[in-house]
């Protein structure tokens, strides 16, 4: 593998000093350039898999966080048969074991649709606002900060939650709000650890891993804040908003302890992983901040491709993930226990088929068989097309519970795909400004956060039928779609010019 430095009387980089200080390299000599032959370490496991696991852990935690009120919601409302239907048709049938007195649960909270929608999407708000400042802190101060500071101050206020619920509902929208402030850094924190720790040759496997944890927070806490709430204990659906928060604190100091920034200042990486590592550093982040190019950056056509592919992938996933526990009680008649357990299973689906996938795309790349553009295409088509087709299909189930439940999952099971598709693309554009990038277009991506959850609650307000929910579910296929076939025309995967500006040495790094 060549380095990119040419040995004319030049200064080699911080990088090959270090290789080179490390020990014996086997240096070909070839005019003007050195050529090191670096290939992947032997060993199973290194720093930077138990960076990746602990990274995927907090991924895991900080959506656990974020998720436990699309469940515990629906406890603290109640169910009822009030809602008014335009027809017998338009409604699904009650199970043959119904008993009124069991199907009606009244909740603490008188909340309306719409002001459920606002609760559950006013953690967007606070969440779409602090992508791009907290990329900028990740970059220059690093992500192990920006991640572990964000999860520890969400944990706390998640603990903080029922009482903010019992005094008003202001309050606890405000609170939801700046729960979202605290976790804004989350995903670009992550996306700067990835371009600092992982080469492109493994990015889209450790990429694909590490994001899924996503997906499987959401498996761990639908069902748990289901079973939670359904226990009755300490009030029934409070205690999941205790338990995440101390899950939070806890992987927080664990993250303190273990994590590093950058290989090279980890006490426990071994010389040829951090040889590997430093290979393709050309490739990966500086330690040195660099100052961003706002105004070239803001004027290129593949960053708005970028935030494009967002806004359609986000609206659909977040209308899944806010809505999906209220379509199943309303709709198809499940109680809360099983309203948790089947909201969880598509997750624990996509946390599976993202593994697999992120391994095999890992496999194919190493080994050439199919080239980075096209598994960016591949992947994104999957994850796109096949939840917006799946999505389309809801429309014409109706009241087949089981089918109902096999298509949302395969929708959500495959959407974990994105991550070695156009997930990777901030990284691919430019390394040094990873955590940057991914805060701007997750601030678009974000908004549909919100908005999501907000346009859904319009369309559903008093109106909980079936017609009713196949508008909800068409909305998001088509921005799937439309966004998806922009994608793959112009997919984005080289690293732009502007991805290493000269800076001025003398100058502090403040923008």
């Amino acid at each position: 593998m060549r380095l990119p430095w040419s040995s004319n009387g030049s200064t080699p980089p911080y990088y090959l000093v270090q290789l080179i200080s490390m020990g014996t390299l086997d240096l070909a000599p070839v005019p003007g350039k050195f050529n090191i032959l670096i290939s992947v370490p032997e060993k199973c496991w290194g720093s930077r898999h138990t960076i990746g696991l602990l990274t995927s852990s907090g991924t895991a935690i900080s959506f656990m966080l974020r998720t436990s009120m699309s469940v515990a919601i629906v406890s603290m409302v109640g169910t009822d048969n009030s809602t008014t239907y335009s027809n017998d048709s338009d409604v699904c049938p009650l199970p043959d074991d119904y008993d009124p007195r069991l199907e009606y649960k009244p909740g603490e909270f008188n909340w309306d649709e719409k002001t459920q929608g606002i609760i559950l999407g006013s953690f967007y708000y606070g969440y779409a606002i602090t992508q791009i400042p907290f990329g900028r802190v990740a970059e220059v101060y690093g992500g192990r900060l920006c991640l572990g500071v964000g999860i520890a101050t969400c944990s706390v206020l998640s603990m903080l939650t029922p009482v903010c619920a019992a005094n008003s509902t202001g309050l606890l929208v405000a609170l939801r709000v700046i729960q979202g402030l605290a976790l804004g850094g989350t995903i670009p924190a992550v996306n700067t650890i990835i371009a600092t720790w992982y080469p492109p040759v493994e990015r889209s496997k450790f990429n694909t891993f590490i994001m899924t944890g996503m997906s499987l927070g959401i498996v761990i806490a639908m069902p748990l804040t289901g079973w939670l709430c359904g226990t009755g204990w300490w009030g029934g659906w409070p205690l999941p908003f205790y338990v995440t928060g101390v899950l939070g604190l806890a992987w927080s100091v664990v993250w303190f302890i273990v994590a590093h920034d950058r290989p090279e200042a980890h006490p426990g990486i071994t010389q040829d992983e951090l040889m590997f590592i430093l290979s393709d550093q050309e490739n990966m982040k500086q330690e040195r901040a660099v100052r961003i190019p706002w105004l070239t950056v803001l004027m290129s056509p593949w960053v708005w491709i970028v935030v494009i592919a967002s806004l359609g992938d986000s609206y659909g996933f977040y209308t899944l993930l806010t809505m999906l526990p209220t379509y199943l009680a309303n709709i198809q008649h499940f109680d809360i226990n099983s309203t948790g357990v089947l909201s969880a299973l598509p997750y624990l689906l996509s946390w599976a088929v993202g593994t697999v996938w992120g391994f095999l795309v890992g496999y194919m790349t190493v080994k050439k068989i199919i080239s980075i553009k096209n598994i960016r295409q591949l992947s994104t088509a999957i994850a796109f097309y096949t939840p917006a087709l799946c999505l389309i299909w809801m429309c014409f189930i109706d009241c087949n519970s089981t089918l109902a439940v096999a298509v949302l999952g395969t929708a959500v099971g495959v959407s974990s795909l994105s991550f070695s598709g156009y997930g990777c693309s901030q990284q691919d554009l430019s390394p040094n400004f990873a955590g940057t990038l991914m805060g701007f277009t997750n601030t678009f991506g974000n908004f549909m956060g919100f908005m999501a959850p907000m346009i859904a609650g319009l369309i559903l307000n008093g109106n909980q039928t079936l017609s009713a929910w196949r508008l909800v579910f068409i909305t998001s296929a088509v921005g799937y779609i439309v966004t998806c076939s922009l994608f793959i025309v112009f997919t984005p995967i080289s690293k732009q010019p502007w991805n290493s500006p000269h800076a001025d040495k003398h100058k502090p790094i403040c923008g």
